[in-house]
């Protein structure tokens, strides 16, 4: 990995930071715009070209989803049983906190209710890995929320088939649907609909750069949860960290794919030099080591700072998907972080494990936008419904206040409305 000496925590963000590719975006912009005018037909089209799948039926048959079941192990199954266990007393305990309310000023009556999106679109990724656990971070809370229609779309092999655990999962999670496609042509599918595929309200999930480029280009007609992906992780460690514990967390993560945005900030060279070392060594044994190995290379780094305060300031200005908190006193660097799309504090919470069975949820913001948002959750699958009801001495009361904001601002007609109703 790099090691770079920080002097300028702007200047340096400014020049670290990934950029997105302008072939990509206009590589997605003519999946989508085909998928749009060809539904069905042209979403098998990049289905055979990306993964080699010949589909049929894009839907996933009842007979499909029993013949996943009967591929997946006990072992298996209990382990998505307890992280969803978990995850659903995270999201009923967060839901537990929206109250609908009534709302009373001098005469008005404002109605604040909770309620569900009618419907979702949960992408599931499948290229390079299998992600039945990011079903659970993805279904659960959109169940625990009402959500009417639950979708499941994720990318088959070069048979046609999806792995049967994501399956199983989406299954035991309470997805409505399952369909048998990936990419940015499956997130086309979802916000124009198709033939066999409905359109969806919202479309929620990680993905790579063409999933997450295609859900960017679609948010102006179909809502998102945000931009999720590449991974990215960030770790803030002094020299009281175990520098071991530091390579295989970056390792961990860089294993998603190859353009992973991994990195360590320091105070301490020796820990930098250690890290970098130990990297250097597990490269030569570990599984995924192609990925890995490019990923760091690439886009990974280690930054030394001159003090806790660059530490922090850094960090904050990259807004990780995942941060890290290996220091001797993590509650403090914390306390100053607002930018971290999560927080993973001490030595033994690598954000390995909050993929899976901490109980939080790993769809989080990447690209910066953890500056403005926070992991999904119930809150994403929920609406604020507002209803009001006002009076006629209440139009009377507020009508020489109302002219005055309609004059002032050029639209005359709207106090008229008022007006004609209390003359």
């Amino acid at each position: 990995m790099k090691i770079i000496q920080v002097t300028n925590v702007e200047k340096f963000v400014s020049q670290i930071i990934p950029k997105q590719s302008q072939k990509t975006k206009s590589i997605v912009e003519s999946i989508l715009n085909d998928v749009q005018k060809n539904g069905d037909s042209a979403v098998k089209k990049y289905e055979k070209k990306f993964t080699g799948a010949q589909i049929n039926s894009l839907c996933l048959s009842k007979k499909e989803i029993k013949e996943a079941f009967s591929l997946v192990s006990k072992d298996k199954i209990n382990a998505i049983s307890l992280a969803k266990s978990k995850l659903e007393k995270t999201e009923r305990a967060l839901k537990s906190i929206l109250k609908n309310k009534i709302i009373t000023i001098d005469g008005i009556k404002i109605y604040k209710n909770f309620i569900p999106i009618q419907s979702v679109g949960c992408y599931i990724p499948g290229g390079l890995a299998r992600y039945s656990s990011s079903v659970i971070m993805s279904v659960i809370p959109a169940k625990i929320a009402g959500v009417k229609r639950i979708v499941v779309v994720s990318p088959p092999n070069s048979k046609g088939n999806i792995d049967p655990l994501t399956i199983v999962a989406a299954n035991l999670c309470g997805a409505n649907e399952i369909y048998k496609t990936g990419g940015a042509q499956a997130i086309a599918a979802l916000s124009f609909g198709t033939k066999s595929i409905s359109k969806v309200d919202k479309i929620v999930g990680p993905g790579g750069l063409f999933v997450t480029s295609a859900k960017s280009l679609i948010s102006h007609r179909t809502s998102i949860d945000m931009l999720a992906g590449p991974t990215e992780l960030g770790i803030i460690a002094d020299k009281s960290a175990n520098p071991k514990y530091i390579a295989l967390d970056l390792i961990s993560q860089s294993e998603h794919s190859s353009d992973t945005f991994c990195y360590l900030i320091t105070n301490s060279v020796k820990l930098a030099k250690s890290v970098d070392k130990i990297i250097t060594n597990l490269c030569k044994k570990i599984k995924r080591n192609d990925l890995v190995e490019k990923s760091l290379k690439e886009n990974g780094f280690i930054a030394i700072c001159k003090n806790n305060s660059d530490m922090i300031d850094l960090a904050n200005q990259l807004a990780p998907e995942h941060l890290q908190i290996m220091t001797a006193n993590p509650n403090i660097f914390a306390s100053k972080i607002t930018s971290a799309g999560l927080v993973l504090l001490g030595h033994y919470t690598p954000s390995s494990a909050s993929d899976y069975l901490l109980g939080s949820n790993h769809i989080l913001p990447t690209n910066g936008f953890g500056k403005t948002r926070g992991a999904l959750s119930v809150f994403d699958y929920m609406k604020i419904n507002t209803e009001v009801s006002a009076t006629k001495s209440v139009l009377s009361e507020i009508s020489k206040s109302m002219e005055i904001f309609t004059v002032s601002e050029g639209l005359p007609n709207h106090y008229e409305a008022v007006k004609g109703r209390i003359s």
